[in-house]
């Protein structure tokens, strides 16, 4: 039982991580992100990290 939520927690730790913003699996993400869903500092970030 004890060894169960041990792994629960490392799954939770591990699959909460985002990427940094401006790396590049951050835009990845973003790329897939419906537009419309973008905040407004999202989209200034992504215009600064991955179009220039």
């Amino acid at each position: 039982m004890k060894q169960a939520l041990i792994a629960l927690a490392l799954a939770a730790l591990v699959s909460g991580c985002s990427p940094e913003v401006g790396s590049e699996a951050w835009c990845k993400k973003m790329e897939e992100t419906p537009k419309g869903d973008w905040t407004a500092n999202e989209a200034t970030d992504y215009a600064k990290h991955c179009v220039f």
